[in-house]
């Protein structure tokens, strides 16, 4: 079936009989397109209804971003629903620009609109900017879908043509994706436009913020900047440069919540045995190289200077790492791991993996897990020895008596 990919087609969408087509196909079944596209074809013209059809599964698919309410009113491009920000990401951002006291935002490469949606939600009015027609355009009706355009002007224009001198802060998201397949681009020079091209425009503003790709190496980043590295249920989204807060500092920020932990420049925890527990920090914690401040609140230590797992023989409550009890700790050994795993009837299979080359798929192939109990099984590295550690979640401290 076909894609909306150009004006025209999206065009349609916004006519009383795109309206309605849109409507009957909120909860349609994908699997059943065929029988429904024959159906529609012979009520609506053919081009509506595969556009129609398009952008019923492009809104589907939005919803684990954006909520069935929003993503089902709004509009997408294939590339915006990959490539836009997470409602609960863009409403933690825009909470800190309004905290900040910005009452205006220049949005460049805005996208199909989701962080201009949450930043006019916060309050603040939105200069949104993308060069793409569709894009824009596709923005335009997002703001009017959601009851937002009188906070967000949408203009199709080259952002380094752009005049940002009139609002308080700039945020820049430049595109990462490239090439005929689209694929991530990982040197910041690279994106559109380049990583450098935006800092130039940040320092030039009053508040700014970049979002980047949460790989980015430490060292790239400019030392005026505070970066904060952003996770969602567990899994990092992005990382972002702030300029005009606090310059030089590192944060990891978990959401929901939000909980932020700051960077103290602690040295390495040192290393150990494993011990009873095993915490594994959230992804936005290693991404921001604060696993030191983690294992400090924990009184633990590292079981591999290379590795990421904290260990301790005390259980101690934390937002920013998720504790294991480890009940075993055995060499790399896939044999005694399936005697074992047969001996304590294991048929629920957690894999996890940290420095070991073992894909955990291919491993419970070979292990084939069968029985009513549940563990965990980390592949690992222990004092620099290929390692297996098996536990299961440890039940948190119980409250204390009041």
């Amino acid at each position: 079936m076909g894609r909306v990919t150009d004006l025209a087609a999206f065009s349609t969408l916004l006519t009383d009989e795109g309206q309605s087509l849109l409507a009957a196909l909120r909860d349609y079944d994908p699997a059943r397109e065929l029988a429904v596209a024959s159906r529609l074809r012979r009520e609506h013209p053919a081009e509506l209804v595969t556009a129609a059809l398009g952008q019923a599964r492009l809104r589907q698919r939005a919803v684990a971003k954006f909520g069935a309410e929003d993503a089902h009113r709004m509009y997408f491009t294939p590339h915006g629903v990959e490539q836009s920000t997470r409602a609960a990401v863009a409403a933690h951002r825009a909470a800190r620009f309004a905290e900040l006291g910005v009452r205006s935002v220049a949005d460049l490469c805005c996208g199909i609109g989701g962080d201009a949606i949450a930043l006019a939600r916060a309050g603040i009015r939105v200069l949104a900017v993308d060069r793409d027609p569709l894009t824009a355009e596709t923005a335009r009706a997002n703001a009017e879908a959601l009851g937002l355009a009188g906070l967000i002007e949408v203009r199709r224009a080259d952002v380094t043509e752009t005049d940002t001198a009139a609002y308080d802060a700039v945020f820049v998201d430049p595109a990462r994706r490239g090439g005929r397949g689209g694929g991530r681009i990982f040197d910041p020079e690279a994106y559109s436009p380049p990583l450098s091209w935006a800092v130039g425009t940040a320092r030039s503003a009053r508040y700014a913020a970049l979002k980047i790709a949460p790989g980015i190496p430490h060292e790239t980043v400019p030392p005026e900047a505070e970066a904060e590295w952003i996770s969602d249920g567990g899994d990092v989204k992005e990382a972002v440069l702030w300029f005009g807060t606090r310059p030089g500092t590192v944060t990891a920020t978990l959401l929901p919540g939000p909980r932020t932990l700051t960077g103290r420049g602690l040295p390495d925890p040192p290393v150990r045995e494993t011990g009873r527990y095993l915490y594994e920090p959230d992804g936005a914690v290693i991404r921001a190289h604060l696993v030191a401040e983690v294992a400090e609140g924990l009184g633990g230590a590292l079981i591999d200077e290379t590795i990421a797992y904290i260990t301790a023989d005390e259980l101690r409550p934390t937002p920013y790492a998720t504790a294991y009890e480890i009940t075993d700790r055995l060499p790399f050994n896939v044999k005694k791991l399936k005697a074992l795993l047969r001996e304590r009837e294991v048929g629920t299979l957690t894999v996890k993996k940290r420095g070991s080359a073992v894909e955990p798929e291919e491993l419970r192939r070979k292990l084939k897990p069968k029985g009513p109990n549940a563990a965990t099984v980390f592949l690992t590295r222990a004092a620099g020895a290929p390692t297996m550690l098996i536990g299961r979640p440890a039940q948190a401290p119980a409250a204390p008596a009041p």
